[in-house]
């Protein structure tokens, strides 16, 4: 695993310290981070009321995320969700079309490889309809989102290829823990802000890792 969302919940492994079986690797995580793309797209916007959830409904653990944890966290701070499925890349025009008429006041993009391999894509039609945007994967700011707020994906790669190494010089993987992130990244790119008329306070501009001007 390169960075799966719960292998636990998802019955691919007994436990992180202990695999018990042919899969071992990195845990990414989400199921506690992405929760929090909510929240920090609340401080950045405090006036929201109404975001929309990008998600991959193919993918069993992002429906689990849109099940519990991202509702939980979006009612306790008064904000409702929209959830809207990822249907293949050639409908995510007319996906992003539909959208507009929910009229949503902003974004999160779901942890997810298709959604990762389509971010440039998905950040230009977020800004061409005036949506501010926060992704799991802080490669997202790079090419014009928002917001992202999760552990670098390129990080996790090379960690990942320790994991090859061992197992190829004979270690075997029930017997090599899961590992989960040591970095979850805020990235914020000012270019997007001032396109969209955002004024992202002073707060949370201290609290990045990375900052886009």
């Amino acid at each position: 695993m390169t960075g799966l969302i719960d292998p636990v919940g998802l019955g691919l492994i007994s436990s992180l310290a202990r695999p018990g079986g042919n899969t071992t690797g990195l845990s990414n995580m989400a199921q506690d981070v992405m929760p929090k793309l909510v929240e920090i797209l609340r401080s950045a916007l405090p006036t929201i009321k109404v975001i929309a959830i990008l998600f991959n409904p193919t993918n069993p653990a992002n429906r689990e995320l849109m099940s519990k944890e991202i509702p939980a966290q979006a009612g306790s701070i008064g904000v409702t969700i929209r959830p809207v499925e990822f249907k293949g890349a050639a409908e995510l025009e007319t996906t992003f079309t539909a959208l507009e008429r929910q009229r949503p006041e902003a974004l999160v993009v779901v942890s997810d490889a298709a959604l990762y391999d389509l971010r440039e894509r998905i950040s230009a039609l977020a800004l061409r309809h005036r949506l501010p945007t926060i992704a799991y994967v802080p490669e997202f700011t790079d090419v014009g989102a928002l917001m992202s707020y999760g552990p670098p994906r390129r990080a996790m790669y090379r960690r990942s290829a320790d994991y090859v190494k061992r197992i190829l010089a004979g270690a075997k993987p029930a017997d090599l823990p899961v590992e989960q992130p040591t970095q979850i990244e805020l990235s914020i790119n000012l270019q997007t802000a001032k396109a969209l008329g955002v004024a992202i306070p002073d707060g949370l501009l201290a609290r990045a890792d990375r900052v886009i001007e």
